[in-house]
């Protein structure tokens, strides 16, 4: 699909481009019930007067957009997404593309900002994140015809391209390792429950614990904050039957929880083994260094600007498959004491 025009506007107002053109520009000629209808439809399908000339030019914005639903203070200490961005940024560079970055409240604020920025042709395409079951954002963004590449999946992408990793393979494999070292108590830290990569993660940890008989295996919901990983991990810590190993969804949380256990008086990895998910440079910086799945993020975030570029270009939409995180085993993670 094509931007949106004024005589889109028009034509689903029910009157000329001049009246059109009136409302937008306050001009004397349409009544105000009309005016404000007018308005409402342009407003609706991301069509803004002041980048319309710009947009009659035909001319590419060479921006890519990227927004992200998470509390601020979040992102400032997620090296997740920092690794991320300064993979997209890497590749963009290199094409002379720009990266247009903004924090939203949710999905209704991200929605509003794609259909500005396509109606105001502020970017060329956008990067999508955190995607969720049923996530609205996809097929708004189809409606739109506007270029998009999901960073996750696999599923849930609809006609969007995305690059996806295989999370329930990476952590099948941790729960394998955990168990050839003689543990039976796993739990594990999870993220946002609302995100389709953590039901994923959720699903892969509930099935292998099943089939390897671990009846007393937990998911603790969390946010990848430090706060709500410690407060999870007091609570795993402070259970009858406390776990022995604890897999985190993220390593802010692992840093965390390394902390409580050392302030309850838990030996690291003697009495508690830890593993990280995203293998950043803070798991080595610790005492002792954390086991962490990890892969190149950096390489990821490349990879789907790599994709979006193609897109734009006018190449069909793909599903690519990255890099598997791989498990590092650290000084975190050893057999269980015997009991």
């Amino acid at each position: 699909m094509k931007r949106p025009t004024i005589a889109d506007v028009a034509r689903r107002a029910g009157v000329s481009k001049g009246a059109v053109s009136y409302a937008l520009n306050g001009q004397p000629g349409v009544s105000e019930a009309t005016r404000q209808r007018i308005l409402a439809i342009a407003a609706e399908i991301g069509f803004n007067p002041s980048r319309a000339a710009r947009s009659l030019s035909g001319a590419t914005a060479d921006a890519v957009g990227l927004t992200l639903c998470r509390p601020a203070r979040t992102l400032g200490i997620e090296p997740f997404f920092m690794e991320l961005i300064s993979g997209v940024e890497a590749e963009l560079s290199a094409r002379s593309y720009a990266l247009t970055l903004q924090v939203v409240a949710d999905q209704e604020a991200e929605v509003a900002v794609y259909r500005r920025w396509w109606g105001e042709r502020r970017v060329d395409g956008v990067l999508v994140c955190d995607l969720r079951a049923d996530d609205r954002r996809v097929p708004v963004l189809e409606e739109l015809g506007l270029p998009a590449v999901v960073i996750g999946g696999p599923g849930g992408t609809g006609g969007l391209a995305s690059v996806w990793s295989d999370d329930a393979a990476a952590l099948v494999e941790t729960v394998e390792y955990l168990v050839a070292l003689g543990h039976r108590r796993i739990a594990r830290v999870g993220g946002l429950p609302a995100l389709l990569h953590t039901a994923i993660r959720t699903k892969a940890f509930t099935e292998v614990c099943r089939r390897l008989g671990l009846v007393d295996a937990v998911t603790v919901p969390s946010d990848y904050t430090g706060e709500e990983g410690a407060r999870a991990t007091r609570r795993l810590l402070s259970s009858a039957g406390r776990p022995t190993a604890v897999i985190y969804d993220n390593d802010v949380m692992a840093i965390a929880g390394l902390s409580v256990a050392q302030e309850m008086g838990l030996a690291v990895p003697g009495d508690l083994s830890i593993v990280a998910w995203d293998d950043s440079p803070l798991c080595q910086l610790v005492h002792p260094p954390l086991t962490a799945l990890g892969r190149d993020i950096p390489a990821y975030g490349a990879h789907g600007a790599r994709q979006l570029l193609a897109v734009i270009g006018g190449a069909p939409a793909g599903q690519v498959q990255d890099e598997t995180a791989h498990l590092t085993p650290r000084g975190s993670t050893a057999p269980p004491r015997a009991s």
